[in-house]
């Protein structure tokens, strides 16, 4: 199906995603269903399917079956699934079945995680030398920065691809990351609070992270509704979305939530900034921008709260979660560079960062990057 025939479908209301594979189409099929109407053997087929899958791929972090059909497992969590049977996907949430088939994918995602993540040679032992590993980790440069290209080259049309592939995340912003306060106690707790409240807005709906990407999005001519873009994302970007939901929604993996949220903070400011900038030279206002700028003052702030108040005080309190919490960190740095190369590697060979099905030509799938017909005009090239 080319991109635009594949976008005027996902607009219609309950629109399941098209598969991208065996697992992703066994799924799909399986929730459109009423989950009342799914008999044991055909959730054990799921499972098993899962398995092959997983076992089956060279690379689980590129690969788009797999991601695509472990992201839609985690929308029965987050919604909405209103394409899925059984209430709008509600009655699938806890179903066996379904629980069996992602710990089936989880279990070999996480163990091509640690196999994959660089971790430091010697772990540290208490919470202060964990604050400083991570400002170590995160303070290292590792190549090529997709932030510092974009505020210089990238134009308005992969700028476009840009937001479309970060809303997968950023409309959810925060959420994913919020599972893990009911897993932690104390100081780690009350640091995380701190944090996600700003993520929220403070308690003014308007200055929520989630809304302010959805104004940049409307301002590039965008549609900022939840997986508008699924069908477009990258593995990598989804990969990046599944690794922090893996995180959250398992409390044995707690301290690795709290590591990926503290290097997801720690490496958020500088980068915001170039974005921001990347917008103003294409000649965006504030009502894309804003986004961007408002975030390079807040991490700023959360960065030493991540750091020191959240993942240093998780290690004193829990220092059995040490290895976790580096892990998170890692892993948080390692699979958001993978997303971030892809981009850079596509857009720097002047191609598309978008998925594409197969048989669809570039021109049709570089046309979902374009604004809306009614998308206010801006002029290029300000400084």
């Amino acid at each position: 199906m080319s991109t635009p025939a594949l976008h005027a479908r996902q607009a219609e209301l309950a629109a399941p995603p098209s598969p991208r594979g065996p697992i992703s189409e066994a799924l799909i099929e399986l929730l459109v269903r009423d989950p009342a109407d799914v008999d044991d053997a055909a959730a054990d087929a799921l499972r098993l399917r899962a398995e092959a899958a997983a076992a089956a791929s060279d690379d689980l972090l590129a690969d788009d079956d797999v991601q695509l059909a472990l992201f839609c497992m985690y929308l029965a969590h987050y919604g909405p699934l209103d394409w899925a049977g059984g209430d709008g996907g509600v009655d699938w949430e806890w179903h066996p079945g379904l629980i069996a088939a992602r710990r089936a994918i989880e279990t070999a995602l996480e163990r091509e995680l640690r196999a994959r993540v660089p971790m430091p040679d010697e772990l540290p032992e208490a919470g202060p030398d964990v604050a400083a590993l991570l400002f170590d980790l995160t303070g290292a440069d590792s190549g090529p920065s997709l932030a510092k290209w974009a505020s210089k080259q990238a134009t308005d049309d992969q700028m476009h691809e840009f937001l479309m592939q970060r809303s997968i995340y950023t409309l959810r912003e925060a959420d994913p990351h919020s599972w893990g306060i009911p897993r932690l106690r104390g100081r780690a707790k009350a640091a995380l609070v701190e944090i996600q409240a700003d993520e929220y807005g403070g308690g003014r709906p308007e200055q929520m992270h989630a809304r302010i990407f959805a104004e940049a999005m409307a301002g590039l001519g965008l549609e900022p509704s939840l997986d508008r873009y699924l069908d477009v994302a990258s593995a990598a970007t989804l990969a990046s979305m599944n690794t922090m939901s893996m995180f959250g929604l398992n409390r044995r993996l707690r301290g690795a939530i709290a590591g990926h949220l503290a290097a997801f903070e720690m490496t958020s400011s500088i980068p915001n900034r170039l974005y921001g900038n990347a917008f103003r030279r294409l000649g965006y206002g504030d009502d894309v921008t804003h986004y961007f700028d408002e975030h390079v003052e807040a991490d700023a702030v959360h960065e030493q709260i991540a750091a020191n108040d959240l993942a240093g005080a998780l290690a004193d309190d829990e220092p059995a979660l040490i290895p976790d919490i580096v892990f998170g960190a890692a892993a948080c740095l390692h699979v958001d560079g993978l997303a971030a190369a892809h981009m850079l590697t596509a857009w720097q060979a002047d191609e598309s960062s978008l998925y594409s099905p197969a048989g669809d030509t570039a021109p049709e799938r570089e046309a979902a990057a374009q604004p809306a017909a009614d998308a206010p005009v801006r002029e290029t090239g300000v400084e």
